[in-house]
């Protein structure tokens, strides 16, 4: 029993999404530490330069509760970033997607009978449900005249 398991522990993990989510996640992480020294190091000092101090220490008291709301905008900063990259991320893997599919020609409607209103074949001279004679498409000139069809 416990051999079975981790057979199917092992073609789980071992399975191409897993190992992608794998590597997506270690990827992702240390990207994180890359944006968050970009926030921490560069913009929070930028943004700072108008606060007149670190904006990571920008702080209110209130009934002697201190808020720390520069860390808080910080940390959405760093979120705004991470989701931009992203979904630029997403949106470039999503057109190299696409580029080996072919274009799909958008699909005529299918003809309908003027009588009864039922889907015709393209090709179809005759309404299946009604029998009316619905037009000479797809019958040569020579086999028409050969049928005595009356097509207005």
């Amino acid at each position: 029993m416990l051999k079975k398991f981790l057979n199917e522990f092992k073609e789980f993990a071992l399975r191409g999404n897993v190992m992608s989510l794998a590597v997506g996640l270690i990827i992702g992480s240390s990207f994180q530490g890359v944006v968050k020294s970009l926030t921490d190091d560069v913009l929070s000092p930028v943004i700072g330069l108008f606060a007149g101090q670190n904006f990571d220490y920008l702080v209110l008291n209130i009934f002697g509760i201190t808020l720390r709301y520069g860390a808080f905008i910080t940390s959405v900063i760093n979120f705004i970033i991470m989701a931009f990259v992203v979904f630029m991320l997403v949106r470039v893997m999503n057109r190299l997607m696409s580029l080996g599919e072919k274009k799909k020609e958008p699909e005529t409607p299918a003809p309908l009978c003027p009588f009864c209103k039922t889907k015709l074949h393209p090709e179809a001279v005759r309404c299946p449900a009604c029998t009316s004679i619905v037009a000479s498409r797809g019958i040569p000139h020579n086999r028409r005249n050969k049928w005595k069809l009356n097509v207005r």
